[in-house]
């Protein structure tokens, strides 16, 4: 099983959409607080549609919860517009943990940094746009990462 982790997600219909993928993948959503939203609001439910009761879906107080939390050995992997690794030369395997930051600042400096090798990119063209929909780089990173390890 793939995990993919929002941590401050702001914008519920990205938090809905990323359900809708972890549903459709056999992956586990996990959220990190604090949220931008409650996960009753109608944008969530709505994004999701019927399948948001369907989602594996963990919530966690902080991202040191989660990560004390994973089993033994499990990777993370960070997706940053700042790393300079590309996602396509990651060598995803089943139980990896995809972690993405929030909308608007994206992940903290320092765990990219800490990462090193761990912190990939989606590649987009030079002068094209600064980053792309939280959403629909969970669907790219994932699908990716689904390929690899032959799921679905």
């Amino acid at each position: 099983m793939l995990h993919v982790v929002m941590i401050e997600p702001e914008i519920p219909h990205n938090a809905g959409a990323a359900g809708r993928l972890a549903l459709a993948t056999g992956a586990r959503l996990h959220l990190v607080k604090p949220l931008g939203f409650s996960l009753e609001d109608k944008h969530v439910r709505r994004t999701g549609l019927d399948y948001w009761k369907d989602v594996d879906l963990r919530v966690w107080d902080s991202f040191d919860e989660l990560r004390i939390a994973a089993d033994a050995g499990a990777r993370f992997w960070f997706l940053s517009t700042k790393a300079q690794r590309s996602h396509w030369d990651a060598e995803f395997r089943d139980g990896d943990y995809l972690v993405f930051g929030c909308e608007s600042r994206g992940l903290p400096e320092g765990l990219i940094h800490e990462a090193g090798e761990q912190a990939v990119r989606i590649p987009m063209k030079e002068g094209g746009t600064r980053s792309l929909n939280l959403s629909t780089a969970v669907g790219i990173v994932l699908y990716e990462a689904v390929r690899q390890v032959g799921g679905v």
